[in-house]
Formats: C-alpha cells, sequence, structure tokens
C-alpha cells in the first residue's frame, strides 16, 4: 500500500468526523478577476425564488436542470445545543424518531413510500441544526412537500416506538465511539467548548438515551419544531411559480409556535493542553486545534481564506509530505454557527515517535502567526473558492447543500452572498486573524496512536431488546400515496455520451451539460496491480501514481500547484486522473493534466523519499485491524496463491528503484486502456479537438496487459475473527463466491432480489435486525461484480453480545428468499426502487461519469442501464427465486468479525 493513498485513508476518518456540518468552500477573489474568470458566477442564484409564510416558514426554490430529480431539505433550527441539560442526544433522538411515524404515514408506510420513490433519504443532526433530506425524480414532490408538512406537527413519538429505536440509535453510538477520531472529538470539544452547549457532541450517549423517554423527545419536538424555526429548500427540475403554490397549500396551515430562548454560547479561553488517544489506525495522527470564528461571525470569510491558505499544497504545512517528515498534512475548518475550530493534522509512521513532527507543524504555525500568510496563497484560496460556487450546480446535492449551509450557517439569503464578503478580505485581515487564532497558549494537541488499547466501557444502564411484530409484506398505502405511485415507470432510454476512439485507441467520451460555466473532465486507466506488478516488486503501482504528485518534465511539484491556482482549477495525474475547470479556462488545464499524464518528472528525491515513507509505514498497516479485517475477507473467498492475495510489504518495498516506477509506467500506463469522460459547457467537436491535441501523441509500447482476474472456484465456509481492542462493536461480513461474473445470466433477478432483501430502510434485513429488534443501527446485503468474479456479502455492526443472533437472523432471510416467492408489494417496492433512482444516478457529473467508466471497466455497453431497466421492468417473483436458490449458498457463506474481544 502506497503512503499517500494511505494517509488519506487514515486521514478520511478525521475529516469526516471534524468536518463542518456545512461543506461550502466559496471564496471570492477580486471583482475583476471574477469577472474574467466566469462572466456568470451564480446561475443558479440568479433564478432562485425566495418567500417567508406569514407562519414564518422560510422557503428558497433553487431550479437546476441537470436531471428531472429534486431534492428537499428541511433544516429545524436546532440541534444538539438546544438540548436539555443531562440529555445530550436529545436532537439525535428526535432525528431517529422522525422516521417512525405520523398521523398522515406509519412508519412501515414512510420506509415503503421511501423505496418506491427511489429510496434516497435521510437525515443528519449537527450542533445547531436537524436537517431531513429527500431526493426523488421531480415530479414526486407533491409527495415529499405533503410528508414533510406532516412530521413538522405531526410525528407519533410514541414510548413503544421510542424503546425499541432506542436499540438501534444506541449500536450507532457504539460505531462511532469504535473510532479513535470520534472518541479524540469528544474530549476535544469538551475541552474547547467547556462549560457551553457546545461541550457535548452531537451524537449523545447511551446513558442520556438510557435516561431519554417520550415526553422528553415531545417537549423537544414542541419546543423547536415549528414552522418559524425552520428552513424549506427545495432544490432540482421544478419550476419556482408552481412549486411556491403547493408549498403554500401543504404548509401554509401550519401555525407558528413559541419558541424558547436559543442556547447562547460563551466559551472561556480555552487552556493548553495534550490529549492522548489509543488507535486503532495504521498509523498515528496529530491535531493542534484552535478556536476560530463560528460561520455566523463576520471573521467566517477571512477565517476560510486563513484555513485554505493553511492547506495549500504550497504552503509550509503541506511541504513536510515531499520533505518526507509526515505522511500527510491537511488543515480542517470545523465551523459550528457561533464558533469554529480550526485542526493542522498530520500523519506518522506507527511506531515513529511524534515529537520531532509536532515540533515542525508547531514552528509552522507559529511562523504564520507571526510573519503572515504569503499573500499569493490567499489570492490563490480566493480564485478556487469562488469556482467552487459555480461547480455546486454540477450536483443537485451539492448545490442543496451549498444553500442550505448559506442559509441555516452563515446567515445570509444565498451562496452568493458570502462571495462579496470574500471579496472583502485582504492579506491584512487574514494575518491578523492567524495572529489573534494561532495561539499556542490556547492550542488543544491532539496524539492519536496505533497501539490498539482496550476500548472504552459505553455501556451505560441497558436494557431489555424491545421486539415489535415483523411488519406486513404488504403495506397498504393512504390513497394519497398510493394513487402517486400506483404506475411502475416504464423505462425511457438514457442519453449517450458521444462515443470517439481517437488513433492510439484512447475512448473520448463526451456529454455537454450547461448547468454551469464549468468543464469536468474524470479519466480511467483499466489496470489490475495483483496481475501487472512484476513478481517480488509489490507496491510498485502504488509508488509509480503517488509520484504524480512531483509534477512534470516541464512543471516541478510548485510550479504545477501555482499554474492551476492561476486558472483557478484542479487537476491531478495518475491511474486515475481528473481536472475540473471554469469553462473558459479548459484548454489551459487540460496542457497542464497531459503533461503531467503523460511525461511526470519522476524526480529521484522525491522517489527516495516516498519509498522509505511506505517502507517506515506498510509494517503498520499489514498490522492494522482495518487491513487485516479486509484481507481476512479476501482470503475467505479466494483460493491459496490467488493474485487478489497479494501483499505489498516493507521487504518487496524495499527492494524497488526508480526504474521499477518507470518500467511499470510505461507498460501500464497506455492510451488504448484508457477512457476519458468530458462533462460540462462544451460541444462533442471541441472536446474531441482539445483532447486529440493533448492526448494524441500518447502512443502504448508492447502487448495489452491482461486486466481481468481470472474466475476462481466456489467459496466455502469459514470464520475468522480480527481482534480489535479499541472497538466496542463488532463489524460483520458474511460473505461468498458467486460462480460467475458480471455477465451471470441471472445478474438483474439477483438484483433486484437484493433490493428486497438487504437495499434500504425497507429492506427484510433493516426491518428485521433493526427495526423490529434494535440488535444493529444498520445492515445491507450487496452483490460485486467484475469481469469473471462475482460476489454475495451481509455486512452490519452489533454489540458482541447481540452479533450472532444478528447473524442467524441474517441468514434466516437469505434462505427464505430461496423457499418462497417475494411479495407483490415487495416487488414493486424493488422494481420501483431501482427504476426511479435512475435519474438520481445522473444528478452529478460524478454520478454520470461514474457509471460510464464502470460499465467500461466491466466490459458492458454503454446501453447497459438501458437493457437492465427492461429487465427489471419486466422481472417476477419467480425469477427472484429461482436466482437465490441457484446462486446462493447461505450455508457455505464464510464469517468475518472485526470487534473488541475474542470468541
Amino acid at each position: 500500500m502506497s503512503v499517500l493513498p494511505l494517509l488519506r485513508n487514515a486521514l478520511l476518518a478525521t475529516s469526516l468526523l471534524a468536518a463542518p456540518a456545512f461543506a461550502l468552500c466559496a471564496s471570492a477573489l477580486p471583482a475583476q478577476a471574477a469577472e474574467t474568470a466566469s462572466p456568470h458566477p451564480a446561475t443558479a442564484m440568479d433564478s432562485a425564488v425566495r418567500e417567508t409564510l406569514p407562519n414564518g416558514l422560510r422557503v428558497v426554490i433553487v431550479p437546476d436542470r441537470l436531471a428531472p430529480v429534486v431534492q428537499t431539505q428541511i433544516i429545524y433550527l436546532a440541534g444538539s445545543a438546544a438540548a436539555p441539560e443531562g440529555f445530550p442526544g436529545t436532537a439525535h433522538a428526535l432525528e431517529h424518531m422522525m422516521f417512525n411515524g405520523s398521523k398522515a404515514l406509519s412508519r412501515d408506510q414512510l420506509s415503503t413510500v421511501s423505496a418506491r420513490i427511489g429510496n434516497i433519504s435521510n437525515a443528519f443532526t449537527t450542533e445547531d441544526t436537524t436537517q431531513f433530506y429527500f431526493q426523488a425524480p421531480a415530479h414526486y414532490l407533491d409527495l415529499l412537500l405533503k410528508i414533510e408538512a406532516d412530521r413538522m406537527r405531526n410525528v407519533l413519538l410514541s414510548e413503544a416506538d421510542w424503546t425499541h429505536e432506542r436499540g438501534a440509535i444506541e449500536q450507532e453510538v457504539a460505531r462511532d465511539v469504535s473510532m479513535p477520531f470520534e472518541r479524540y472529538m469528544i474530549q476535544q470539544n469538551r475541552a474547547m467548548f467547556a462549560g457551553t452547549p457546545y461541550d457535548h457532541d452531537a451524537l449523545g450517549t447511551r446513558e442520556s438515551f438510557d435516561k431519554t423517554n417520550a415526553p422528553l423527545l415531545r417537549s423537544f419536538y414542541d419546543s423547536w419544531y415549528q414552522p418559524n424555526n425552520a428552513i424549506l429548500l427545495i432544490v432540482g427540475d421544478v419550476d419556482p411559480t408552481a412549486t411556491l403554490a403547493k408549498v403554500r397549500s401543504e404548509f401554509g396551515g401550519i401555525p407558528a409556535g413559541k419558541l424558547p430562548p436559543r442556547p447562547t454560547i460563551t466559551p472561556t479561553p480555552v487552556k493548553a493542553q495534550t490529549i492522548a488517544v489509543d488507535s486503532d489506525y495504521a498509523t498515528g495522527i496529530l491535531s493542534i486545534a484552535y478556536r476560530l470564528p463560528g460561520s455566523a461571525s463576520p471573521d467566517f470569510a477571512a477565517a476560510q481564506i486563513l484555513a485554505d491558505a493553511l492547506g495549500s499544497q504550497r504552503g509550509a504545512l503541506f511541504a513536510l509530505v515531499p520533505q518526507g517528515k509526515a505522511l500527510g498534512t491537511e488543515f480542517s475548518y470545523n465551523a459550528h454557527v457561533h464558533e469554529g475550530v480550526g485542526s493542522a493534522l498530520a500523519a506518522f509512521p506507527k511506531g515513529q515517535k511524534p515529537d520531532a513532527l509536532l515540533t515542525e507543524i508547531r514552528n509552522i504555525l507559529e511562523t504564520i502567526r507571526t510573519k503572515g500568510v504569503p499573500p499569493e496563497l490567499i489570492e490563490a484560496a480566493k480564485r478556487k473558492e469562488i469556482a467552487a460556487l459555480e461547480f455546486n450546480a454540477n450536483s443537485v446535492t451539492a448545490l442543496t447543500q451549498s444553500w442550505a449551509d448559506a442559509l441555516a450557517y452563515n446567515g445570509v439569503n444565498s451562496p452568493a452572498d458570502l462571495v462579496k464578503a470574500y471579496r472583502a478580505v485582504t492579506p491584512a485581515q487574514v494575518n491578523a486573524l492567524a495572529r489573534q487564532v494561532l495561539d499556542p497558549a490556547h492550542a488543544i494537541t491532539g496524539i492519536l496512536t496505533p497501539s490498539g488499547g482496550k476500548s472504552p466501557d459505553i455501556s451505560g444502564g441497558k436494557g431489555p431488546e424491545s421486539l415489535l411484530p415483523p411488519p406486513s409484506k404488504n403495506i397498504a398505502l393512504p390513497a394519497w400515496a398510493a394513487t402517486a405511485l400506483a404506475d411502475l415507470p416504464k423505462p425511457v432510454p438514457l442519453t449517450q455520451p458521444s462515443r470517439f476512439v481517437l488513433d492510439n485507441g484512447l475512448t473520448l467520451l463526451v456529454q455537454p451539460e450547461h448547468v454551469s460555466h464549468t468543464i469536468t473532465l474524470y479519466g480511467s486507466i483499466r489496470h489490475s496491480n495483483d496481475l501487472q506488478q512484476p513478481k517480488g516488486k509489490d507496491g510498485v503501482a502504488d509508488l509509480t501514481n503517488d509520484l504524480f504528485l512531483f509534477g512534470s518534465t516541464q512543471h516541478d511539484r510548485l510550479a504545477l500547484a501555482a499554474a492551476l491556482d492561476d486558472l483557478a482549477s484542479d487537476a491531478s495525474g495518475g491511474v486515475s486522473f481528473s481536472l475540473s475547470t471554469l469553462s473558459a479556462n479548459f484548454d489551459k488545464t487540460l496542457a497542464l493534466l497531459a503533461e503531467n499524464e503523460l511525461h511526470p518528472a519522476f524526480p529521484a528525491q522525491a522517489f527516495a523519499v516516498l519509498k522509505q515513507q511506505a517502507v517506515a509505514s506498510q509494517a503498520g498497516v499489514l498490522q492494522s485491524p482495518g487491513y487485516r479485517f479486509q484481507h481476512a475477507i479476501a482470503r475467505a473467498l479466494a483460493p491459496a496463491g490467488d493474485p487478489s492475495l497479494r501483499e505489498t510489504t516493507p521487504q518487496t518495498l524495499s527492494t524497488l528503484t526508480l526504474a521499477d516506477v518507470q518500467n511499470f509506467y510505461k507498460a501500464a500506463y497506455r492510451p488504448d486502456l484508457t477512457t476519458i469522460v468530458v462533462i460540462g459547457d462544451i460541444t462533442p467537436e471541441k472536446a474531441k479537438a482539445s483532447i486529440e491535441t493533448a492526448f494524441g501523441k500518447w502512443a502504448a509500447t508492447g502487448a495489452k496487459p491482461v486486466v481481468d482476474l481470472p474466475p476462481r472456484p466456489q467459496s466455502k465456509t469459514s470464520k475468522a475473527v480480527v481482534e480489535d481492542p479499541g472497538r466496542v462493536q463488532d463489524s460483520v461480513y458474511l460473505a461468498q463466491t458467486i460462480a460467475s461474473g458480471v455477465h451471470n445470466p441471472d445478474r438483474y433477478a439477483l438484483e433486484v432480489g437484493n433490493e428486497v432483501l438487504g437495499a434500504g430502510f425497507s429492506s427484510r434485513l433493516m426491518q428485521d435486525l433493526r427495526v423490529r429488534t434494535g440488535m444493529v443501527y444498520t445492515t445491507s446485503s450487496d452483490l460485486a461484480w467484475s469481469a469473471n468474479r462475482g460476489a454475495f456479502l451481509i455486512s452490519y455492526g452489533a454489540d458482541p453480545d447481540k452479533t450472532f443472533k444478528a447473524r442467524d437472523a441474517a441468514l434466516r432471510n437469505v434462505t427464505a428468499m430461496q423457499n418462497a416467492l417475494v411479495s407483490d408489494d415487495e416487488l414493486l417496492n424493488a422494481k420501483a426502487s431501482i427504476l426511479r433512482s435512475i435519474p438520481m444516478g445522473r444528478a452529478s457529473f460524478g454520478g454520470i461519469a461514474g457509471q460510464y467508466l464502470a460499465l467500461i471497466d466491466s466490459g458492458l455497453p454503454l446501453t447497459e442501464p438501458d437493457e437492465r431497466a427492461n429487465a427489471v421492468y419486466q422481472m417476477n417473483a419467480a425469477q427472484i427465486q429461482a436466482a437465490f436458490k441457484h446462486w446462493l449458498r447461505p450455508q457455505d457463506m464464510a464469517q468475518i468479525i472485526r470487534g473488541p474481544a475474542p470468541r
């Protein structure tokens, strides 16, 4: 495993757990530069319609024509900070209960409706808000509005429902506190915000949930879930005028409520301290955290630019990576409404003392504090941030969240208002803020050391399991919902991209989309490291890929980063390569990408640094529970000696030379294995001409390598336990091979059956293992396909005393699929979910490109989704039962557990 992806994986947990509730990155550049970069920087914002209803509900409607899809998000301006004293998880508990039924729809009816419109709905709780979202084909907007209007004031909140939901939410707590960075963040928040409502995590605790009851939840609901404390956001392929009329009809009659006083956040100065946490990560992680302004602060814009500049690849913090002093770094900014936290993060190899790296980071931050941020990094951050606003329109979800963040967190009318704030930011403001906040006397230092320490005790006062009767397999919907969902949508052929094959064998797909003035390119080289790495050279593929960071023969690492910053563009090379840019800068950005991809520098010094880092960290990778868990799954499915079981070790890495990297690049990086997808504000003809100019001279040498793993024999039942003392919950996989690849004649029947079994909240596994028994927080089943291989998997997380009960229940559900036909309603739900999710898969540039690249990688035609839709539309229950009988072998499923204790 290579060093840089290793760090990205190690920091992924930190980034997700420490990420701001909002993800908007909306800096700005000086007005003149902004006009040059994009003549129309706020297309989606210009057409937004806003209205505040007489009852105080704020409504914002943002048209977006990328796909025939709509996303609704209702934001209640109350989160964990508003929880009663001693009950920190109240907002989170109520979030769960919002899915347990209301006057108009019972819990089972709601999950059935969700399945039939595509199964994309969820919610999340932060310190300041609780947010609920649905995504569906646009013509189901009426249905979504009726659901949210009813849930606003008519949620049932029975004691019986809470008693069984408590089991699921306690499993969620167990899952999250099994993550070392989450445990660190809980302690960091206590230190950073001591004595304020921000000092407890939004997740809640088992102890508080054991004390919570339905009257407490009802009181919180009645206090905060009122129209005058909510924002309704509707984004997608809608008519704003007609939509606003529907909103008035559904929500206008709900009376405003009397709101309690909002929590006040007045933290005292942070006292410097160090928090040490045992970790099961493959690498150690350092964190130095400071209190920064909140998202509603006038200094938010300056804080965001400061954070961006500190995290720049041209900055001193990131320079620790190519210098060989850190496996990787980043600077994260997590802003609640009233206060925020900025954290410098770095990873180091297991077994290495962190003292020297910690000193380096502190020195860098002190230099920034005393001498200021380089002005060119401030300007680069502003250019890129305003470009990011334009890119939000390329995803219905991203556009929705950017508006949600601006409205609920920044307290402005539109993301465009943030542009004005960023344009006003000056280097003097950024440096003044740095001097104020980057004070070591008020920093919280975290050291997460890989050691496999003992798990924390979070048991609280566990009560008995709560068992509900299983739901009926035929759920009767109220007339208004049944009428809206009566017809199964007949498949309509999808739009196909323009397809070209260059003379060198490179495949180009182009799909014009004009929702923004941007262009995105996704490139992929078909490969198999397991088959293509020479014997004894395991690790050369990842080292080769990582070296693209260091630029091209014309632009070194810093020069390439500066050139991209000047264009407000992003680009990265490697076996998967990409760019994103404003339309006017496409050719310039493409030239930089092609230069990096076709003429990588592969400098000897950088190779030596990356090799040394890889050797130093790989022992920790091999010892880490996460790696051993994944490898145990692979061993359960593959015979001894299978290429998929090859391992990168410190020994294989130590033998690698720069010549090995160069030779691997020449053999594996080939145009005849490459597909490029271009999506955005461009014509097919223009894209083809540009790609031919940039990549047309790329030539393959030698025979085309084999990149598809061969078929494998059927797996047999086996058991493996990966001990992870730092966890409080078991993570479990049940797995078996399927004796066929992606061309399996029953693949579509298996996929429809899997939708019934383990996809979404209405699935049998979720209903049995979570809803009825509370044994797990989440569970799912899945089918994995490649050209010659298939696999069936069930996954769940549970307390150790529930692991085997959950396993037995899961296998009983598989057997039941083999022994009896699925019900008519289950079949309808599954078919509707698959068919109605098709447009959602194309509601982002990334989703569109990802589908095309996956099809080509599997050797399937681009029209395969149409074939799949027609097969699903015609599917019957007998086909599903026959497929499950023929291909699935519950008695042969392997069991792999990662958990806190041996068994």
